[in-house]
C-alpha cells in the first residue's frame, strides 16, 4: 500500500510540476508578445512622428530671397526669381530656388563663396547624373500635401535630356544645381549644415 499512495504522490508531483511549468511557459511567451507589441508600435509613432513632422516643416515653407543664402551675390545677376525656406526636422534649412540666370555668370560667383571650412568644401562645381536626385524629389513629392512646393517642373526635368545637373559644396552650404540650357532656367536646392 505504501508503494501505491508513494506512487500516486509522485505522479501527482510530476503533474502538479507539469502544470505549473506550462503556466509559467504561457506566461512567458504571453509577456513576450506583449512586449514585441509594445515595441512595434513604439517604432510606428516614432517613423509616424518624424513623417509629420517633415512634412510640416515642408508645408510650413516660407518665401525665402537670394541674398539669405548668398548675400554677395549680384540681383542683375539673376531673374525671375522666386525662392522657399523650410526645415528638416533635423533642424537645419533648406531653400528651393527658381531663376533664370546664365550658367557660365552663376557657377563661378556660386565656387567664390565663402567657407566655414575649406577640407569640406569644393573648389568647383562638378557635373553629376541628375537621376539619382530626381528619384529623391520625386519621392519626396509623393508626401507633400497638395500646394505645398511646386514640383510640376520633375516632368519637365525627366523628359529633356538636355537639362545638366551640378552638386558644389560650399559648406556650411550645400547646393545641387538643375540647369536647362535653352531656358536658362536654374532650379537649385540649397542644405545647410549645421
Amino acid at each position: 500500500m505504501k508503494k501505491y499512495l508513494l506512487l500516486a504522490l509522485s505522479t501527482a508531483f510530476i503533474i502538479s510540476c507539469t502544470k505549473v511549468e506550462e503556466k509559467i511557459s504561457q506566461e512567458i511567451t504571453k509577456t513576450s508578445d506583449h512586449i514585441n507589441e509594445t515595441a512595434q508600435n513604439a517604432v510606428k509613432e516614432t517613423l509616424h512622428e518624424t513623417l509629420n513632422n517633415s512634412i510640416s516643416s515642408l508645408a510650413n515653407a516660407e518665401n525665402a530671397e537670394f541674398k539669405e543664402v548668398f548675400p554677395t551675390g549680384d540681383p542683375t545677376m539673376i531673374s525671375e526669381f522666386k525662392g522657399k525656406k523650410f526645415t528638416f526636422p533635423n533642424g537645419s534649412p533648406a531653400f528651393l530656388f527658381k531663376y533664370k540666370a546664365e550658367k557660365e555668370t552663376l557657377l563661378p560667383f556660386l565656387e567664390s563663396q565663402e567657407t566655414s571650412d575649406i577640407g569640406k568644401s569644393d573648389e568647383t562645381a562638378r557635373k553629376i547624373d541628375g537621376q539619382s536626385f530626381i528619384d529623391k524629389l520625386s519621392f519626396v513629392e509623393k508626401f507633400l500635401p497638395e500646394n505645398t512646393i511646386d514640383m510640376s517642373f520633375l516632368q519637365d526635368i525627366k523628359n529633356d535630356k538636355s537639362i545638366e545637373y551640378y552638386k558644389l559644396k560650399r559648406y556650411p552650404n550645400k547646393s545641387t544645381l538643375i540647369y536647362n540650357p535653352k531656358t536658362q532656367q536654374v532650379y537649385q536646392f540649397v542644405e545647410v549644415s549645421k
